[in-house]
């Protein structure tokens, strides 16, 4: 049986690619390459990390208060770190960090209204 290996990309419109893409570069320290995206490499995620697929129900609140069907999720080195500099740059830092088994969690706002949660991952 042919199979898919992991998550190839996360593609969503947006009023101003560049400018969105400019915040991420400034706030999260992507590396936006020419054609307009950013390569994760596998190799470059911190140990316990991973890309998960998860649908969740059509009545969920988790994405809220975004109004999206969607969440960004970012595999993250220092997530209080990272939640200080997005809302130095503007963002809206939702709730306190989580902290569980598997991780420590932090939630913001990106400039266009998307949910983006942060995942610090216990190695």
């Amino acid at each position: 049986m042919a199979k898919a290996f992991g998550l190839g990309g996360v593609f969503f419109k947006s009023a101003d690619p560049k400018k969105l893409c400019e915040w991420y570069a400034q706030h999260l320290g992507f590396t936006v390459d020419n054609w307009g995206g950013v390569q994760f490499q596998p190799a470059a995620m911190p140990p316990g990390g991973c890309t998960v697929w998860t649908p969740f129900k059509q009545s969920t609140d988790h994405f809220s208060p975004s109004t999206k069907d969607f969440m960004l999720n970012f595999v993250v080195d220092d997530v209080a770190g990272v939640l200080d500099q997005v809302r130095a740059g503007g963002a809206t830092v939702i709730g306190e960090i989580q902290d569980y088994d598997y991780g420590r969690f932090g939630h913001f706002m990106d400039p266009e209204g998307n949910k983006v949660e942060l995942w610090q991952p216990k190695a």
